[in-house]
């Protein structure tokens, strides 16, 4: 283990290095009201109901949970929160600054938060994300490696703040086998390409008007497209959007209640799906 440790560590130094920043654990109340202030700039919540608190993360922070900040200089541009779980540490909610997009700070975090959890005998982090945002998508699970486990309708219930208002709050639960080699292999690697299975059956595709469109279900290997750009369809075509929601919900989550498995997710807006006794 102690091998898998100082590998995990020289990853998340590379990672850091790479994107430009210094990560460290929040200790002091400034930096946990600076961390408030700028997950609430990413989701901007209504006035008066702020995402997360300072109270909260000093809590979290006291009680041992991974609360950790991405720095540039003296300037906090990357926040991640996880806190500790049967599975081992769920990672909370993570966001950065507009500004400091594109960079990798993102990657810097949850690489940080792989070497932290496995110093601390942690072999698993479980997080959940909106399953219709194709990046986070492609960023879960073909650059970090971590595995679709469940479909979680409506997870949150209504959230009025300016990422999710009015669409519901599906997600889709993911667990990150943090010791798992093709998980190292992801740390470290600057560059992913998915691969894309020749037999795979449109499932769950679009039309030329950008509307869903279902597909047969009884293939081996199924694609399950979502958009390409839901938060700016939401924006301009709520009832489009709503109407992937309601496809999704129905063929992603059917199909992984049925016990299939997510084996893919391409740049393009792809899961790709094996059906229960195919694999």
């Amino acid at each position: 283990m102690s091998d898998i440790v100082e590998a995990a560590a020289a990853a998340s130094d590379l990672a850091q290095r790479r994107s430009g920043v210094a990560i460290r654990q929040l200790s002091r109340e400034a930096e946990f009201r600076a961390a408030c202030d700028l997950l609430d700039r990413v989701w901007r919540p209504p006035p008066g109901s702020p995402l997360i608190t300072m109270a909260l993360l000093r809590g979290f922070q006291h009680a041992g949970s991974y609360v950790a900040g991405a720095y540039e200089a003296d300037r906090l541009i990357g926040v991640c929160i996880g806190f500790l779980s049967d599975a081992g540490l769920h990672s909370h909610i993570a966001g950065v600054d507009a500004r400091a997009r594109g960079r990798n700070i993102g990657f810097a975090l949850k690489v940080h938060q792989r070497a932290w959890a496995l110093e601390r005998a942690l072999t698993k982090v479980t997080w959940t994300y909106d399953p219709l945002v194709s990046r986070n998508a492609y960023f879960n699970l073909a650059k970090l490696g971590a595995v679709a486990e469940e479909y979680l309708p409506d997870f949150y219930g209504v959230m009025d703040d300016g990422v999710n208002k009015g669409q519901g709050s599906d997600r889709l639960l993911v667990g990150w086998n943090l010791a798992d080699p093709a998980v190292a292999e992801a740390c470290v690697r600057s560059h992913h390409q998915a691969p894309v299975p020749p037999d795979a059956v449109a499932g769950l595709d679009a039309d030329a008007d950008g509307l869903p469109v279902r597909g047969p279900l009884d293939a081996t290997c199924l694609s399950v497209r979502v958009p390409s750009d839901i938060e700016a369809l939401r924006g301009a075509r709520p009832a489009v959007a709503q109407a992937w929601r309601s496809a999704l919900r129905d063929i992603l989550g059917g199909l992984l209640a049925d016990g299939a498995a997510v084996t893919g997710f391409t740049r393009d807006g792809r899961y790709f799906v094996e059906r229960k006794g195919d694999r």
